[in-house]
């Protein structure tokens, strides 16, 4: 079995994000790794030149900025890289440069590729998804955060990233059949110094909105306020090893009071019937689960 990841990015630096970590959280799983490195404005590139691995492929690339309706870009950007995964590859593991595999997975993860490998049936794994907000202390609990979402997929050419690059879809727009696999992945895109997470949001936004929706939606202050958002909860468990570097060093305070929310009768709804149920409202699935699969 070979296995390829495959990531893209773009000013890492500027806007902090944890892409050394999350490229070697999964590195131990690939044979190869494909870094689809875009036009940066600071040393993103040599950044990613000084990750010791042999298996590490860079391909450069230019960003169209024009592309800014849906996030199209970072799509267009993540099938760069897809594109340059060896033909003999049977998976291809796709980890964003904010996201983080803890190393308790691999395992199961590894398992999950070889037993479906050969079943023309599956077209990819789907994760859980743990989003760190905050600090690395706080997880969001409202049901905005999507709990789901595709990471590995067979290397065929008629599966493709889909919209702003969340998921993925296959010819004529069809949804994934995908399985479950007993593994989460670790989002830490909420997680930055305030000053670099304003950055972020009136940089990325650019990506979906124009000018004026950001001028309306997007606060011109120096730092993010991270105390507006409506509802955590306190995160018990233990961070990926390639993680405890860059939690050391983490030198802002936030705290939230877990008991005081802000939820709206809405969401207040939603959550109860989620949790006498299972099932969210309006959850959005970018795929098809097959159960019973061998």
């Amino acid at each position: 079995m070979k296995v390829s990841g495959f990531t893209f990015v773009r000013n890492a630096i500027k806007y902090d994000y944890p892409v050394k970590e999350a490229i070697l959280s999964i590195l131990p799983l690939c044979d190869e790794f494909i870094v689809a490195v875009g036009n940066s404005e600071d040393g993103t590139l040599a950044f990613i030149k000084s990750i010791q691995s042999g298996k590490i492929k860079i391909i450069e690339t230019v960003w169209d900025d024009n592309l800014v309706k849906g996030g199209q870009v970072l799509a267009v950007e993540t099938n760069k890289a897809k594109q340059a995964i060896s033909k003999d590859s049977d998976w291809a593991f796709y980890i964003q440069g904010d996201e983080v595999v803890h190393e308790k997975y691999h395992a199961a993860i590894k398992s999950a590729m070889e037993k479906f490998k050969s079943n023309n049936k599956v077209d990819g794994l789907l994760f859980n998804y743990a989003h760190f907000y905050g600090s690395y202390d706080y997880l969001g609990d409202s049901t905005k955060w999507y709990r789901k979402e595709i990471r590995v997929i067979k290397n065929r050419d008629n599966i493709y990233s889909y919209k702003d690059a969340q998921g993925f879809r296959k010819e004529d727009n069809k949804k994934l059949n995908v399985v479950d696999v007993n593994a989460s992945i670790y989002h830490y895109g909420w997680v930055k110094p305030p000053k670099a997470m304003q950055n972020k949001q009136l940089n990325f936004n650019k990506l979906w909105h124009d000018d004026k929706w950001i001028e309306k939606n997007v606060q011109p202050v120096a730092e993010f306020d991270y105390s507006q958002i409506d509802g955590l909860k306190h995160f018990r468990g233990t961070h990926p090893l390639v993680m405890q570097e860059r939690i050391n060093k983490l030198n802002w305070k936030f705290e939230f009071d877990v008991s005081r929310t802000k939820y709206s009768a809405k969401e207040k709804l939603k959550r109860f019937i989620e949790k006498l149920t299972g099932y969210r409202i309006g959850e959005y699935k970018n795929y098809k689960l097959l159960k019973n699969q061998n």
